[in-house]
């Protein structure tokens, strides 16, 4: 059994998967992503690192820097296999930076924004 841990929509769910059967060849190791570019100048401030959970495109920023945002506000919205996925605020507090910009494509783990 194989367990993972998953973020949807900002909330963590622990999967396990049962293997069944013969496991498959193991793939050849991708080359390393592209190293996401230094955050704004504003982005040292914030101590919440905010990151895309799936690959996308930036569509729609919706927060802006200063804004106060609730656990649970959406920041901005991805593009991802034609739908539209919220990044939410993982808590409480004031966007200290807003790290990329609408069209941008963004990798898993990529920076999207901080937060105080």
């Amino acid at each position: 059994m194989s367990t993972y841990k998953i973020t949807v929509n900002g909330v963590a769910y622990d999967v396990t998967v049962e293997n069944t059967g013969a496991p498959a060849a193991a793939p050849a190791p991708a080359a390393a992503p592209a190293a996401a570019p230094a955050p704004a100048a504003g982005g040292a401030a914030g101590g919440v690192r905010v990151e895309a959970q799936v690959a996308g495109k930036i569509w729609k920023i919706v927060a802006s820097k200063g804004q106060a945002l609730k656990g649970g506000d959406s920041i901005v919205i991805l593009e991802s296999m034609k739908m539209e996925i919220p990044v939410v605020a993982p808590q409480d507090g004031t966007v200290a930076s807003i790290d990329v910009k609408e069209g941008d494509p963004v990798e898993v783990g990529y920076l999207i924004a901080t937060m105080n």
